[in-house]
């Protein structure tokens, strides 16, 4: 069949990190294609599709009172540090307890705050197994200066345990700052980010014996530096099943982060696609579901993960000194199904699609129904994705109507 190859060749198109499906997922579906075993197929695609929804998320961080634990946690959950349920900031730790920050959108991703093993009486090896060390999904280690022995003897226990730390250097904005006003004159900034990233790294080398990545963070704006790099990393080291949800739960600071969200949901848009076509050619599997009834839902749900909710553009306006109307009248997202005197997009394509069920019925006005769905569901997330980009780029571009990007339908499409 035409659509094996077109659903190989579709995930060809994304990088591993932004991948959401394995490759043996990807080669079994396939291969049911072929062979004509549609309903296989289906079943693959669907336990995919319910890895990618149920998926848990849980992350430790880990590090020493001072070092800007708290900071970097709630900017990991998109929350500020006067907001309700924000990780306290500038407190002294008391407790010898994890404590949990579920995300304030999706309730499968967990931060666990972790107190600093030097902090604690516990070895490595017996800190891992008191803060429930199986449970999590990768750790996180902070500092703010160096590195101590502590970091590096917990940092090699979690390796000889077959889980994925990273080193994350904290409060370099700090750093710079100091650097530049007690020595104008020779003050180079990259030489300055090299120097620090080197003495963590060496330091930490004498006793993993091998040269760890460390990531320096800026606790003011958490987008510069190194913090892309590190999302891109996390990304690649995780599971298939788990990018989706880790990469939704990221905030919109960057244009890669955006283009890695807006890769993630039209992979899964494909796939639900792909199960709702397939599904249309099985005889007795019945219609899909009317997913233009819940419309709303799903841009409201789009319009969330890309921070074009109202309250994400009211903290913009906030930010940025202006009122919401000012720069959202700019903004294609808004505005997507209005049109001046005339049927919205929304009745137009509910119209069409049931004109075309009353005259073909059956497999014929499902397959046209999937067609449109994901038509639909690409024009959200494009139009999402480059107003979340405009959001980024400072004033100027909010004097600029952005128009989506409109995908072409898929090659197995056509007929």
């Amino acid at each position: 069949m035409a659509w094996a190859s077109s659903f190989d060749a579709f995930f060809k198109n994304f990088k591993r990190e932004s991948k959401i499906i394995s490759e043996y997922d990807i080669t079994l579906i396939m291969t049911y294609i072929e062979e004509n075993k549609l309903q296989k197929a289906v079943s693959v695609i669907e336990k995919v599709l319910r890895d990618i929804e149920d998926a848990p998320l849980n992350i430790a961080v880990t590090g020493e009172t001072g070092t800007g634990k708290s900071t970097f946690i709630n900017a990991l959950r998109g929350v500020g540090h006067e907001e309700k349920d924000a990780a306290p900031t500038g407190a002294i730790e008391t407790t010898m307890k994890r404590t949990p920050y579920p995300h304030p959108k999706l309730p499968n991703v967990t931060i666990w705050d972790l107190p600093g093993i030097g902090s604690t009486t516990f070895t490595p090896q017996n800190y891992l197994t008191e803060m429930k060390f199986g449970e999590y999904d990768f750790f996180i280690i902070i500092s703010a200066t160096r590195f101590k022995e502590n970091d590096a003897q917990l940092a090699k226990a979690i390796a000889q345990m077959g889980m994925n730390f990273y080193l994350v250097r904290t409060k370099i904005d700090s750093d710079l700052d100091n650097e530049q006003k007690f020595k104008p004159k020779s003050f180079n900034k990259e030489k300055l980010l090299k120097k620090i990233k080197d003495y963590c790294s060496n330091h930490l080398q004498e006793s993993l014996y091998s040269e760890p990545l460390v990531f320096l963070v800026s606790n003011v704006d958490i987008s510069k530096y190194d913090f892309p790099k590190l999302e891109t990393k996390l990304l690649q080291d995780l599971p298939a099943h788990k990018r989706h949800v880790f990469s939704l739960s990221l905030q919109s600071l960057t244009e890669a982060t955006i283009n890695c969200k807006r890769d993630s949901l039209k992979q899964k848009v494909f796939l639900e696609a792909v199960k709702a076509g397939v599904l249309a050619t099985i005889p007795l599997g019945g219609m899909i579901s009317d997913i233009l009834e819940n419309l709303d839902e799903t841009f409201n749900l789009y319009r969330s993960y890309f921070g074009l909710d109202d309250a994400s553009l009211e903290n913009v306006a906030k930010d940025l000194n202006m009122s919401v109307d000012d720069f959202k009248v700019h903004l294609r997202f808004p505005h997507l199904f209005s049109e001046h005197n005339d049927e919205s997009l929304e009745d137009k394509l509910f119209k069409y699609i049931k004109h075309i069920s009353s005259v073909t019925g059956g497999p014929v006005a499902a397959v046209t129904y999937y067609r449109m769905a994901y038509y639909l569901q690409n024009l959200f997330l494009d139009t999402a994705a480059n107003d979340a980009i405009a959001l980024l780029n400072s004033k100027a571009l909010f004097e600029k109507k952005v128009g989506p990007y409109i995908s072409e339908p898929p090659e197995y499409w056509e007929a």
